[in-house]
């Protein structure tokens, strides 16, 4: 199957994006935002990289971008994060540097050793506040932030390593249940509220499910170090810990299953979530991530039903009016974009009904993103002068024509551009 509208909105997007010093993108992409993978600079190059290693563009433009980003030092230590600074930098030259390893190779090696400090740092950070008995922050552990998102980075350049058995060794730990104030939490509840700061809606803090910033993550790279070998005392009952939970607080819709976004401490004295209206699918929150991650770990366990189930709740959701209806943008953290590309990634591994299913569903999704009809290059223009969610890589045009080129075709990534998500 192909889409060839998709694939040309996502070649007018990278055209429009060839150059920095041409490209109609606001100023702060190249000076605020210059640090951000999610929103600057290394987004854009990512996408460019992509299509030069399926031999769709130039190396030329992915450099242009990469210098821009470059043009002055980027932050480490305690100030960095794998979407911020020198983890979000090394990311995206790692991509490049499977392609084109002269270039870049010196730095990217400069750039690992900075992160192994880090890891090492925050990970006995971690250990720490476990001994001591604390509640985890969510940017301890999570996708964006935290240990799973450099667990991410570190299965992608060295599965086997040394510096990612320990982080997996801090996962296994993160998911043994803890006391506060007298009742039993799992490992991963926080105090705060999703943004990860205080927040009166959440008295007594929550258990956050969600792939960018919850279990879901952890979830995630604890299956996918399995697939690459990498195992450490305590990893498959951590998985099964994680699933029994998700297991616990699933919800019927009517048409299929739901897991909620996050559990309060209201929820947990109650035994059940609040009632809320149907959420989005996305990937950072909700459905798509939460069945990716649950494939994965059903995959790794050799557990037949977990998959199907799975499975089954992803096409439930991209066929469920309610749930698209609550999706209202088109970029790859929690659009129509991102669901096409999760949705692409979950059929590869899926078994071969639901692998159709899924597949059949990408049309429509891709159809909301481009519609029939529009001319390309008016499509694009929109997409990158989107003032709200600009050019970039989360929730931009880079990101979206990232995601186009993967569902438009069905075929996985060259680059290995999504590895920072935890799908594969």
């Amino acid at each position: 199957m192909t889409d060839p509208l998709a694939l040309k909105v996502a070649d007018a997007v990278a055209d429009l994006l060839a150059d920095p010093d041409t490209a109609p993108v606001r100023p702060r992409t190249t000076t605020t935002d210059r640090q951000q993978l999610a929103y600057g600079p290394l987004g854009i190059a990512l996408l460019h990289i992509e299509r030069a290693a399926a031999g769709m563009g130039p190396w030329q433009r992915a450099h242009t971008w990469l210098a821009a980003a470059t043009h002055q030092p980027f932050t480490s230590g305690p100030d960095s994060h794998p979407f911020y600074g020198a983890p979000a930098l090394a990311h995206t030259v790692a991509c490049a540097t499977e392609h084109q390893p002269g270039p870049y190779q010196r730095a990217l090696l400069h750039l690992d050793a900075q992160i192994d400090r880090d890891v090492h740092r925050r990970l006995d950070a971690a250990h720490c506040r476990i001994d001591a008995g604390g509640l985890p922050e969510l940017a301890e552990f999570d996708t964006i932030r935290g240990l799973a998102g450099y667990g991410a980075y570190l299965l992608h350049r060295d599965p086997l390593s040394s510096t990612l058995s320990r982080v997996l060794d801090y996962c296994v730990r993160l998911t043994e249940p803890i006391s506060d104030d007298g009742e039993t939490l799992p490992g991963w509840w926080t105090t705060s509220g999703p943004s990860g700061r205080p927040d009166e809606r959440f008295p007594g803090g929550h258990a956050n499910s969600g792939m960018a910033h919850g279990i879901g993550g952890v979830l995630a790279l604890l299956a996918l170090a399995v697939r690459h070998g990498n195992t450490v005392v305590g990893h498959l009952d951590a998985i099964r810990t994680i699933l029994a939970w998700l297991d616990r607080w699933q919800q019927e819709t009517g048409t299929g299953v739901a897991w909620p976004y996050w559990v309060t401490r209201a929820d947990l004295r109650e035994g059940c979530p609040s009632p809320s209206a149907p959420r989005r699918p996305s990937w950072c929150y909700g459905t798509a991530g939460l069945a990716r991650a649950q494939q994965l770990a059903a995959l790794t366990l050799g557990d037949a039903r977990r998959q199907v189930e799975a499975e089954a709740a992803l096409v439930v959701a991209l066929t469920d009016p309610a749930q698209l209806k609550a999706t209202t943008d088109d970029g790859l953290c929690h659009g129509y974009a991102g669901l096409a590309h999760v949705a692409a990634r979950i059929a590869a591994d899926a078994r071969p009904s639901t692998a159709g299913q899924l597949r059949a569903a990408i049309p429509a999704l891709l159809s909301t993103v481009c519609s029939p009809g529009i001319d390309p290059a008016t499509a694009a223009a929109a997409l990158v002068q989107d003032e709200k969610a600009g050019p970039g890589f989360l929730d931009g045009a880079a990101g979206i024509a990232l995601a186009l080129l993967s569902s438009a075709t069905t075929s996985p990534p060259l680059s290995a551009w999504d590895s920072c998500l935890l799908l594969a």
